[in-house]
């Protein structure tokens, strides 16, 4: 990777929040709608998951900061399909953890502005994980927040033999042309916006 390229990804990410800010809260909550019943079906036909019923099935979502999709109204569809539903937690400017929630839990401050389950709740290592973007392409190449928390959680669980399935959720909005890419990068097995579903890849390859 080139200095030119290092150079462009901060400044995709500014661009591509920027645009998510402009968003008015109307459209947002509109769009983040469209976006739920878009990533349920795309688990219910089950092609990206090969297979694999939701029941048992240890998926992590989120709870929104800022102008992020909010897909909070998964979490009881995701329950009431079988699933394990987590929630990322912030430790530290490097570690996210996954805690076990079940709808009703008390939330607690998590780090970085998020809530996330008590330190009581299980971590668990989620097979499939629901994730923010800041940015994306349509070959699946993402752009997060820039600390790394995701990447690093997805290369511990690499080391363990486990591989999640990865989708993210963004506004159409979000969109570049192109991500430069770093080694340590996992491209996405999906990409979920108000318009649908984008790069369903064939994450067993």
């Amino acid at each position: 990777m080139d200095n030119n390229q290092a150079l462009d990804k901060p400044a995709m990410r500014a661009m591509c929040l920027d645009r998510r800010n402009a968003l008015s809260p109307e459209f947002r909550e509109k769009a983040s709608r469209q976006i739920c019943l878009h990533v349920m079906d795309l688990l219910s036909d089950r092609a990206l998951l090969k297979g694999v019923e939701m029941k048992g099935l240890e998926i992590s979502a989120y709870l929104p900061i800022r102008s992020e999709a909010d897909v909070s109204d998964l979490i009881p569809q995701l329950e009431g399909a079988g699933a394990l539903v987590s929630l990322p937690v912030v430790l530290s400017r490097t570690e996210i953890v996954f805690r076990r929630f079940r709808s009703g839990d008390v939330l607690q401050a998590a780090g970085f502005g998020t809530t996330g389950p008590a330190a009581d709740a299980e971590t668990v290592d989620p097979a499939l994980l629901l994730m923010p973007l800041a940015g994306f392409d349509a070959k699946g190449a993402r752009i997060g927040y820039g600390a790394g928390h995701y990447d690093r959680a997805i290369e511990r669980m690499l080391e363990k033999s486990l591989t999640p399935i990865t989708i993210g959720i963004g506004f159409a909005t979000q969109i570049v042309p192109h991500v430069p890419a770093e080694p340590h990068d996992m491209p996405l097995a999906a990409i979920v916006t108000e318009n649908g579903i984008m790069n369903v890849m064939d994450v067993n390859a």
